[in-house]
């Protein structure tokens, strides 16, 4: 009867083993990724050697490890990525994986050894490094000049400078020092100035011939004087 139940305990831990957790952690490419696991440490006699392995949990130590320690610091480490920044000595254990590729993704295993059998303190924990996310914003900002289409008209920002054409002060007609509010308003500014050069060469010849009129009487008078005076 006791062989019977000491088989059956022993199967029982076999086929159970040490309690396993699993956790997940999400990372992007480029950054630095904190695997998480600690173990509790009352007193100096609680700390023990862990180990990291890239695959779940043996049955015993770690597969494919690639960190060791004896507990108050590293012994073996296979790549300088992997990074224990954690007191060690208080049972803080996680792991820091230093610019994270997209071939880290996968399985990790903590194992701390406990003293006991069947005791260690296992915590598997799914890797999953993405590709970092495409922002709208960016750091540099680019302009174009935009050309419009033959025929087509287009605004822009910038002052647009007009050119009128150039009239003396006497010839030029009262306008507001504004810039036209409406295009309506710069065609009737335009008629105007076409008006005023038109009108000028008229008003020249009117007094030409007004001029010439005041002569030929003056000439009449005179010679009709002389007539008289010499009969």
């Amino acid at each position: 009867m006791l062989s019977y139940i000491c088989l059956s305990w022993v199967l029982l831990v076999l086929f159970t083993g040490s309690t396993v957790s699993e956790l997940a952690v999400i990372g992007e490419v480029g950054q630095d990724i904190t695997v998480p696991c600690r173990y509790s440490v009352r007193n100096t006699g609680d700390i023990t050697s862990m180990c990291w392995g890239r695959d779940r949990c043996p049955n015993s130590k770690c597969s494919q490890p690639i960190i060791w320690t004896d507990g108050r610091k590293v012994t073996e480490r296979q790549s300088s990525r992997y990074q224990l920044r954690g007191a060690l000595q208080k049972g803080d254990v996680s792991l820091t994986i230093l610019n994270a590729r997209e071939t880290d993704s996968g399985f990790y295993c903590c194992r701390v050894e406990i003293p006991g059998l069947f005791n260690d303190q296992l915590v598997n924990h799914k890797v999953v490094v993405k590709k970092a996310r495409i922002t709208t914003a960016s750091p540099h900002t680019y302009t174009s000049e935009q050309t419009s289409a033959p025929g087509s008209t287009s605004e822009s920002s910038s002052a647009v400078t007009r050119t009128w054409p150039s009239v003396s002060a006497s010839e030029a007609p009262q306008t507001a020092s504004a810039p036209c509010s409406d295009p309506s308003d710069c065609l009737d500014v335009t008629a105007n100035l076409q008006n005023t050069s038109v009108s000028l060469p008229s008003q020249q010849h009117q007094e030409h011939g007004l001029y010439i009129g005041i002569g030929a009487c003056a000439a009449f008078l005179l010679i009709l004087s002389l007539a008289l005076l010499l009969s």
